[in-house]
């Protein structure tokens, strides 16, 4: 099934801070923050083992227990198994991910794109979010930015393992749908490629956002929306970047970077339009998104998210960015411009 036909909305809540991403998070205001999102009318959750080695699936499976479980959609990922074995967080290679979530659980992270593996790794979701099945899996991580030189190996692991243990894991009406979940094109448009793995969407995160979209918009986005499957776009803040924040891709933001930032900013205060507004239409005005995930650790930024979807933005704002080169020429924008 299509990934576009499962989200039941366009807005949906990232779980990575609740994996006590860049901080320690207290256990009240995750769960706060999980039942903010619930107060707002969102109904899809992604997740991952790999937030916090697990405590964000736990915290998530903690706020949403007494929800209908027939009311919501959840995503989540595969490729790594969380053990109750202790290890050294600081000892951990998370590739360009760093020690982002170095405040999470001391669990130890085993990385496995194996069949054996993928299954072991829903079996341990379902235990942690407390529930008897998730809608979606994104085989999660399957890049350079993780793996390096060594990317295609791993692929080719997760080719023989995961996505087949994930195709029988739909046909069977474990999960709905599977995709990948990553931080780079090349994958998605790898697999696409292929005959034998049939995915249903992918989740892109970092890629198709205002201050990045390029290299989607060659390739991905347009194969993607011929497939008629359907992107959820993760990060659409980059890191919290286009948002004032100090981090773009989990490192601080560049000079170079900064100056884009500041003149999207520019034009849009002399617009009255906020960054966020901005940064979400953004995203979803091309056809191939089916919905944006922004992450959020603290209640009051859910709203805010809820009220940038609705923001009225100006079609003036749009032709500024356009003719200042700040988008491309050739990504959709927020009606029709």
């Amino acid at each position: 099934m299509a990934l576009k036909d499962i989200l039941p909305s366009r807005l949906g809540f990232g779980a990575a801070p609740l994996g006590n991403m860049f901080r320690d998070i207290p256990e009240e205001e995750a769960l706060a923050t999980v039942e903010a999102a619930w107060n707002d009318g969102i109904r899809y959750f992604d997740n991952a083992p790999f937030y916090g080695a697990g405590l964000a699936e736990i915290r998530m499976g903690e706020a949403l227990a007494g929800k209908p479980r027939s009311d919501y959609v959840i995503s989540t990922k595969v490729g790594r198994v969380i053990l109750d074995e202790i290890e050294d967080v600081s000892a951990r290679d998370n590739g360009e991910k760093g020690d982002v979530f170095k405040h999470g659980r001391p669990n130890k992270i085993v990385n496995d794109y194996s069949y054996d593996a993928t299954l072991r790794s829903i079996e341990g979701s379902l235990t942690r979010l407390k529930t008897d099945r998730i809608e979606i899996a994104f085989v999660h991580d399957l890049a350079q930015d993780f793996w390096g030189d060594t990317w295609l190996g791993r692929f080719e692991e997760a080719r023989t393992g995961a996505f087949r243990a994930l195709d029988r894991l739909r046909d069977e009406g474990v999960i709905k749908a599977w995709g990948l979940g990553v931080n780079r094109v090349e994958p998605i448009e790898l697999l696409l490629e292929l005959d034998e793995p049939r995915p249903d969407g992918f989740l892109l995160a970092g890629r198709y956002t205002l201050l990045d979209h390029d290299r989607a918009l060659q390739r991905v986005m347009p194969m993607v929306a011929e497939r008629g499957l359907g992107v959820v776009v993760g990060g659409p803040y980059s890191s919290g970047a286009l948002v004032g924040g100090p981090n773009f891709e989990y490192a601080p933001v560049t000079p170079p970077m900064r100056a884009k930032i500041d003149r999207i900013k520019a034009i849009a205060d002399r617009h009255g339009v906020s960054m966020k507004a901005a940064g979400l239409q953004f995203s979803l005005a091309n056809p191939a998104v089916a919905a944006v995930i922004p992450g959020a650790s603290k209640p009051s930024r859910i709203a805010e998210d809820g009220a940038a979807l609705h923001e009225t933005i100006p079609a003036d704002f749009w032709r500024e960015l356009r003719k200042a080169g700040l988008v491309n020429p050739a990504a959709p924008l927020p009606g029709g411009e």
